[in-house]
């Protein structure tokens, strides 16, 4: 949404053209930038993240650690800070795979957490539904848990003869937060990712669960390294808007440009790029560091396996543009339109 109260394309198709592919891991190559901002824009999960400027009206914008936070708010305590955060699941979701569906309450919520550069301590969830769907949707989020190594400590449930409907929430302690509110001119922008998974036929969905089962725990973790060193200072989960919306939301507090080369991006194999730039992975996420502490942030995501590279830096112009192959489109303006509207006044 601009300043203006224009919105994003309302067209909200999950728009995608296959493009077969085979061999290791890769990167976007000779991608038109102007189809890929044609389905960026067109995306729901773009698109969506509109409403989100709702929220203005009833808390104050104006600081994102604290509230209404960045992916989650930091809350100090005596001697100690907490991380908080919430996810609610969409409906359709739920309702198709309601055990997808509470493995993906448990991630969404530590995955906010460790862009906060927090460490997940507790999950909490409501659940209402039948109980088949209960019982799938909470056997999903008990091995979730276990997979992150986070305790369920409770929440709320209630039996309705109606589909499921399901929110999470997630309580982490963070030491030295990583927040949108730090990003300057000058930083690296890196994107860091499994890029070992499939994607799902019925949503954008790229799941690496199965590959990455016994290193989630530790490789969620490692965003709080980072910031704890000092390497990173601010980071987004790429979440339901995808890669370059989720970085745009990175960028739309101080309204700072990048431009971002899609041929050092990485991208799994046997995957249409056009489609990753619209899926939400199990394990995704931007940073940005001091430029000199940019190699120190690749050295530790590959060191554990993990895909990581710098694809642009911070700017000092307020515009998002992509390019591939020598060519280069214009993605957004943050001075004129932003992802959520939160920060547009």
């Amino acid at each position: 949404m601009g300043r203006d109260g224009s919105r994003l394309s309302a067209d909200t198709r999950i728009y995608y053209r296959i493009r077969p592919m085979a061999g290791p891991p890769l990167t976007v190559t000779r991608t038109d930038p102007r189809e890929v901002v044609d389905i960026v824009r067109r995306h729901a999960g773009v698109s969506g993240k509109a409403a989100i400027a709702a929220v203005a009206g009833f808390v104050d914008p104006s600081d994102p650690v604290h509230g209404p936070g960045d992916d989650g708010a930091v809350v100090e305590l005596d001697g100690a800070r907490a991380v908080v955060c919430g996810e609610a699941i969409a409906p359709q979701f739920v309702r198709s795979d309601p055990y997808g569906a509470g493995i993906a309450s448990v991630l969404a919520n530590v995955n906010d957490v460790a862009a906060m550069g927090g460490v997940p301590k507790a999950i909490v969830n409501t659940v209402i539904g039948r109980d088949a769907d209960l019982s799938e949707v909470l056997r999903g989020m008990r091995d979730a848990a276990d997979m992150y190594e986070v305790p369920i400590v409770g929440g709320h449930l209630t039996g309705a003869d109606s589909d499921a409907a399901l929110s999470a929430f997630a309580l982490g302690q963070v030491r030295t937060p990583l927040s949108m509110a730090n990003v300057r001119p000058g930083q690296a922008v890196l994107f860091a990712a499994c890029l070992d998974g499939t994607m799902r036929t019925d949503f954008p969905f790229f799941t690496s669960i199965a590959q990455q089962r016994p290193t989630l725990a530790r490789d969620v973790r490692l965003l709080a390294r980072l910031a704890d060193l000092g390497a990173a200072v601010a980071a987004k989960d790429v979440s339901m808007a995808g890669a370059l919306g989720s970085l745009a939301m990175l960028l739309e507090f101080t309204r700072h440009g990048v431009d971002v080369d899609l041929d050092r991006l990485p991208v799994p194999a046997d995957t249409d790029p056009l489609r990753w730039l619209i899926a939400f992975p199990t394990y995704g996420f931007w940073l940005a560091a001091p430029q000199d502490r940019a190699a120190d942030c690749r050295r530790v995501f590959e060191q554990h396996g993990l895909a990581c590279a710098q694809v642009g830096a911070v700017n000092e112009s307020t515009r998002m543009t992509v390019r591939s192959g020598g060519r280069q489109a214009h993605l957004l303006d943050l001075a004129t339109e932003s992802i959520t509207g939160l920060w547009a006044s």
